[in-house]
């Protein structure tokens, strides 16, 4: 059983209703097995919580085109927001870098960084996003704070759950 880290949050209002957030969680395991966890994009959507489906279109060296849908209820409705994402693997640096090339969003970019630590390895998420027109700035705000945490904590849990099926 994994000791309970502590998630770290930080969050910028810049303007336009752009958001910029990052989370950071430390966890005891390896940045290898992360990595595969972060990695393994067609079953994305079966750890990641508000996930619908994660599909790998096209890779090419170091980059990777994901097309994923997200879903989630929201205010009673259910709200739905589909990506292209492009993703540039630094596997050397631990450094997972994405950017949507059309969506359901103005912007949508930030990377996954993992670094090795004596006890463990530092996994930081950073999101720079800014809804549609129309979309409540502060209704997103909510959700990703809380939802980015979430997708957090199921990376470690399937990275768990894995070394424990290893065993």
């Amino acid at each position: 059983m994994l000791r309970r880290q502590t998630i770290e949050q930080t969050m910028e209002r810049l303007p336009q209703g752009v958001r910029r957030l990052a989370v950071q969680l430390r966890t005891p395991i390896g940045v290898d097995l992360l990595w595969s966890v972060l990695t393994d994009y067609d079953r994305l959507s079966s750890f990641i919580p508000n996930l619908s489906s994660s599909t790998l279109e096209a890779r090419q060296g170091n980059r990777v085109e994901l097309a994923q849908v997200g879903s989630q209820q929201l205010l009673g409705l259910r709200f739905s927001a589909a990506v292209q994402l492009e993703l540039v693997e630094h596997r050397p640096e631990g450094l997972l870098q994405f950017r949507m090339l059309k969506g359901d969003f103005r912007r949508f970019e930030g990377s996954w960084r993992l670094q090795a630590l004596p006890d463990g390895t530092s996994l930081l998420y950073d999101l720079t996003v800014q809804g549609c027109l129309g979309m409540p700035v502060a209704l997103i705000e909510q959700r990703l704070r809380s939802d980015l945490s979430a997708n957090l904590l199921a990376v470690e849990r399937e990275a768990q759950r894995r070394i424990q099926f290893d065993n």
